[in-house]
């Protein structure tokens, strides 16, 4: 893939997480913080226009900025879903056309809801894949929750399936980007175990 170009630092498909020298109690505590005000203040009363700078904060600041803010957060938080978001978005936008072919293979394959859920359409170009990413993160903000994580799980399983195809696909001829793919799909695949767990904890109010 192509780097980032500025204000993006961190590659995305990494999923690294940003490590500082500040003390890790306090940045926790800010990350629950910022995420709990954030969150229920823009739910409050969502303005398209602030939604809209919301969904789009990574791709103005960089995907470091959302980290600093949220990365060393537990996985099964608010913050550790908000980052997951994020970060699903920031691939989505790096490259479109990879994962929308990737998205496609995995909902040709799977025998589940989970592309019904996603909510794309079949077959998904690269423009229907980013509109899609855009939309499961304005569900944080003027949707349901529980459901926008649900959608942004079920969106990187199959994801993750379709990759690991295309892994499959390239392993004789390019075993490099095989590699690649199929670190992709095992990211993929825990990002979308930990959102669904978000999610279910989003429904039963102990996500905080």
């Amino acid at each position: 893939m192509a780097d980032f170009h500025r204000p993006v630092r961190m590659p995305a498909e990494h999923f690294d997480f940003v490590k500082g020298g500040e003390d890790p109690a306090v940045l926790v505590r800010s990350a629950h913080e910022t995420a709990q005000a954030l969150v229920s203040r823009v739910r409050a009363d969502p303005d398209p226009e602030v939604v809209q700078r919301l969904v789009s904060f990574a791709e103005r600041e960089g995907i470091d900025a959302v980290a600093e803010l949220w990365s060393r957060a537990a996985a099964l938080s608010l913050p550790g879903a908000l980052w997951r978001l994020y970060l699903l978005r920031e691939m989505v936008r790096r490259d479109p056309d990879l994962v929308s072919l990737a998205f496609n293979r995995g909902a040709e394959r799977l025998r589940s809801i989970d592309p019904v859920i996603a909510g794309a359409p079949t077959p998904a170009g690269p423009e229907e894949i980013l509109a899609l990413a855009d939309e499961i993160l304005r569900g944080v903000f003027e949707g349901d929750l529980g459901l926008a994580l649900d959608r942004a799980a079920a969106f990187a399983r199959v994801t993750a399936d379709g990759s690991l195809d295309l892994a499959d696909d390239a392993d004789a001829t390019e075993p490099a980007r095989a590699d690649v793919l199929t670190k992709r799909a095992a990211r993929l695949s825990a990002l979308a175990e930990e959102l669904s767990i978000s999610a279910r904890l989003q429904r039963d109010g102990a996500l905080d």
